[in-house]
C-alpha cells in the first residue's frame, strides 16, 4: 500500500485526512501556501503530523506516493501540474474517508443549488428517526475526520463537484443529484458539459443495488443523463408527473413517495419549511430516507419540525412590520431565483458582491413582479444597474452591510420584505458568506 500521503491545503477537509491517515498508519506531511488557523495547528501538533504553512517544498511534495487535494485548490496551479506530471495519484478527501468507512451506509448529495438544505433535511430526518448518522462534507464536519474521531452507522454528506473531480472508488449507496445549473465555470474550463460531468461522477461506482435520485423537471440533468452508464436504481422526483412506478411527485399540494410496494402522502402545508424550492429538496430528502428504511411516521414529523439553515432564507427580525431575511448562502443567479419566486410580499432586494460571470436576465421577470427597490452591496456594481435599470427605479449603491440594511429600511414601508440574497460571491467586503450573513443580522439588530 502506498504510504506516504500529502496533504495540500490545511482546511477542514485536509485536517480531517491528515487526522485520519496518521490513525490508519501513513506517513503524512501537510503542505498550505497560506496560513493555518490556529485551532487546525494545534491539532496537528498534538497528533505529531508534520506541516508547513506559507510554502509548498517541492521535494517534500514531489516525493509523495499519493496526494489529497483539498477542493478549492485548482488544477490549473504549477504544483499541481507538477504532480500530475509525475504520475502520482491525486485523490480528495471523500476518496481517502471512503476506504475506511467500513460497513457503513452514505447518503451523498450534490447539485447547484439547494444540496445544503438537502443534506440537512435529510440528516434531520435519519436523525428524527432514529438512525446512528452524522452529517459530513461541504456542511459541518469533514468526513474523514468524523471516520477518524467518532464513527457512525450512517454518513449523510454534502459534496461539491470539485471533491468529485478526484474520486476513485468512492460509491454513496444513494446518491442525490439535486439540480445543475451554471456555476464554477471558471474552473471547468468554461465549458458547461465538464461541469455536468463531474456532478454525475456521483454516480459513477453506483451498482444495481444503489440508488440515484434526481429532478425530473430540471432540463439540464434529463438531457445529459442518457450520456452516462448509470447502473443504479433510479428514484426520480418531480412536480409534474403522477404516473412514477417509483420516486417522490407532488399533486394537488400532496408529496407522495412511491417506493418498493410502499405508498405515503403528505400535506406540504404542514411542512416547516416553504417555497417551491424547498418542495423540491423535502421530496428528495424524504426519498433518501426511505431508502434506508426511515419510518414514515419519523419522515412526517421531521418535515414539519425542520429549522432552516443559518444564512439560507432565515428570518432575522420583523422591525415596525419590515421583514428582514439573510440569505448570504446564495452566492449564484439561480439561488437568487429561488429565493425571489417563494417571496410573498412587496421585496427589497440587496444584491451584488463578487461577479462569477452572472447572467441576470434570468432575474428580470421575477424583479419586476416583486421587487421595488434594488440595494447594491458590492465593490462593483455596473451589472447590477446595467440588468435592472429600467425594471426598477430605485437603485443605490452601499459599501457594507450596516449600508446596505439602513438604506432598504429606508425604502421598505410596512409589510414589506428586506431580502439579503446577493448572487455573488463576498470576496470583496467580506470573508465569506457567513461573514456577509452576520454583519447583516448585526445591522438589522442595530436598527
Amino acid at each position: 500500500m502506498s504510504n506516504r500521503i500529502v496533504i495540500l491545503g490545511a482546511g477542514e477537509s485536509g485536517i480531517g485526512t491528515a487526522l485520519l491517515a496518521k490513525q490508519q498508519g501513513y506517513d503524512v506531511f501537510v503542505s498550505d501556501g497560506g496560513t493555518v488557523k490556529e485551532n487546525y495547528k494545534k491539532e496537528l501538533t498534538e497528533n505529531n503530523i508534520r506541516f508547513e504553512e506559507a510554502q509548498h517544498s517541492e521535494a517534500e511534495i514531489l516525493n509523495a506516493d499519493e496526494v489529497m487535494k483539498s477542493p478549492g485548490i485548482p488544477e490549473k496551479t504549477e504544483l499541481v501540474k507538477k504532480i500530475r506530471a509525475k504520475g502520482i495519484p491525486v485523490i480528495s478527501e471523500i476518496e481517502f474517508a471512503f476506504r475506511y468507512k467500513g460497513n457503513s451506509k452514505i447518503i451523498a448529495i450534490t447539485g447547484s443549488n439547494g444540496k445544503s438544505t438537502t443534506t440537512a433535511l435529510t440528516y434531520h430526518i435519519c436523525k428524527t428517526g432514529g438512525a446512528d448518522c452524522a452529517m459530513v462534507g461541504n456542511i459541518g464536519y469533514s468526513f474523514a475526520k468524523q471516520i477518524a474521531e467518532d464513527p457512525k452507522e450512517l454518513y449523510v454528506a454534502e459534496i461539491s463537484s470539485f471533491q468529485l473531480d478526484d474520486i476513485k472508488t468512492f460509491r454513496p449507496d444513494v446518491a442525490i443529484l439535486t439540480n445543475i445549473t451554471e456555476d464554477h465555470l471558471d474552473r471547468y474550463d468554461y465549458k458547461m458539459q465538464n461541469y455536468i460531468d463531474s456532478k454525475f461522477r456521483i454516480t459513477m461506482n453506483q451498482q444495481a443495488a444503489d440508488v440515484f435520485i434526481y429532478c425530473l423537471d430540471d432540463e439540464i440533468t434529463m438531457k445529459a443523463m442518457p450520456g452516462f452508464p448509470i447502473k443504479s436504481t433510479l428514484a426520480p422526483f418531480t412536480m409534474n408527473n403522477k404516473s412514477l412506478p417509483q420516486g417522490a411527485y407532488l399533486t394537488n399540494a400532496k408529496l407522495h413517495l412511491k417506493w418498493k410496494s410502499e405508498e405515503m402522502q403528505m400535506n406540504i402545508s404542514d411542512f416547516a419549511i416553504k417555497g417551491k424550492h424547498n418542495n423540491y429538496n423535502s421530496m428528495a430528502a424524504s426519498l433518501a430516507a426511505t431508502v434506508v428504511d426511515i419510518r414514515k411516521e419519523a419522515i412526517r414529523d421531521a418535515l414539519q419540525t425542520f429549522q432552516s439553515l443559518e444564512h439560507r432564507m432565515e428570518p432575522v427580525a420583523t422591525i415596525k412590520g419590515v421583514e428582514f431575511i439573510n440569505d448570504s448562502k446564495a452566492t449564484n443567479v439561480n439561488s437568487t431565483w429561488f429565493a425571489l419566486e417563494s417571496m410573498e410580499k412587496p421585496t427589497i432586494l440587496i444584491l451584488g458582491g463578487v461577479d462569477k460571470g452572472n447572467d441576470y436576465t434570468l432575474l428580470k421577470d421575477l424583479v419586476k413582479e416583486k421587487v421595488k427597490a434594488i440595494v447594491c452591496m458590492g465593490i462593483d456594481n455596473r451589472k447590477i444597474h446595467e440588468a435592472f435599470g429600467e425594471t426598477v427605479s430605485l437603485i443605490v449603491n452601499t459599501g457594507s452591510a450596516q449600508e446596505a440594511v439602513q438604506a432598504a429600511f429606508h425604502f421598505a414601508n410596512k409589510g414589506d420584505v428586506v431580502l439579503l440574497s446577493p448572487a455573488c460571491a463576498s470576496f470583496d467586503l467580506f470573508k465569506n458568506y457567513e461573514d456577509r450573513g452576520k454583519q447583516f443580522k448585526q445591522a438589522v439588530k442595530e436598527l
